[in-house]
């Protein structure tokens, strides 16, 4: 049996900058991973099958073709080898939640599957399959500190990252990306701009992300409020140096100095209804 995480990914800022002919927004995002994270494992088996269990597995009760499961087809057929294994996967993030659970189980399923099937079709290869998958799958197949653009295909490192504590909380909702979008009232922004040679602590990188922002949170706490109240939470968190939500929400993240802190800050964050994780940032 083979192991593989699939972290969930953080979008530090979020900036729709423009639109395609064909409808797709192009983006800027500043991305990081966190501690937190689904599992996939995987075991031989004569066809191809997925089992999902974990708190959250009831969220995708509803999903007849899971993403994990298209992965593993695109895999098979691009290196020409049968789609055979029993997957299981141990789902621990909130389903719809801006932390791109779907899209890490995926590219988490890129990894497991060509390892565990011995197939080499290079990273250029993998980046374009995933991309066919979703528009962050690319960067959870990466699985480090990027800077996301265009629909999500063109990834640039990040500058050097400090280390940081973060803290996530949803709400308990799920939100629609597409919704999210649909609602979306304001023009477009300008690509951040941020130091080549990064930042040496977590204040300094809390003090540039608070002249970007997330283009799709006004939208979101719209259509969902009780976003509101989980950004709130965070901000009265002692510590904190900055609350914002992740992609297109319902997830928020917090800031703080140190994995020790954001961990403090977890444990007093206890609301009925609400998922909360703190740890350490993972840059990769």
């Amino acid at each position: 049996m083979l192991s593989e995480r699939a972290s969930a990914k953080i979008n530090l800022h979020l900036h729709v900058v423009g639109r395609r002919p064909d409808g797709y927004h192009l983006l800027d995002s500043l991305v990081v991973f966190a501690g937190a994270a689904d599992a996939l494992t995987v075991e031989p088996s004569d066809g191809l099958s997925l089992a999902v269990m974990g708190p959250f597995a009831a969220g995708l009760d509803g999903e007849a073709d899971n993403l994990v499961l298209r992965a593993a087809r695109a895999l098979a057929a691009h290196a020409g080898v049968p789609a055979a294994g029993r997957l299981v996967l141990e789902k621990n993030l909130p389903v719809a939640s801006g932390i791109g659970g779907g899209s890490a189980d995926a590219a988490a399923a890129l990894r497991l599957l060509a390892r565990f099937w011995g197939v080499d079709v290079g990273q250029e290869a993998l980046a374009a399959i995933a991309a066919r998958l979703g528009a962050d799958v690319p960067v959870c197949l990466a699985g480090r500190a990027a800077v996301m653009s265009g629909i999500g295909e063109i990834l640039a490192p990040a500058p050097p990252m400090p280390a940081a504590g973060m803290v996530l909380v949803n709400p308990g909702v799920a939100v629609s990306t597409p919704a999210v979008f649909r609602a979306r009232e304001a023009g477009f922004s300008a690509p951040a701009v941020w130091p080549a040679g990064g930042w040496t602590d977590a204040e300094s990188l809390a003090a540039d992300l608070r002249a970007a922002g997330n283009d799709l949170e006004a939208p979101a706490l719209r259509l969902a409020p009780p976003i509101a109240e989980s950004l709130e939470a965070l901000r009265g968190a002692p510590g904190c140096l900055l609350a914002r939500m992740s992609g297109s929400g319902a997830t928020c993240f917090g800031l703080f100095a140190d994995a020790a802190a954001a961990r403090r800050a977890a444990s007093g964050l206890d609301h009925p209804g609400w998922w909360v994780w703190g740890g350490e940032i993972n840059a990769g």
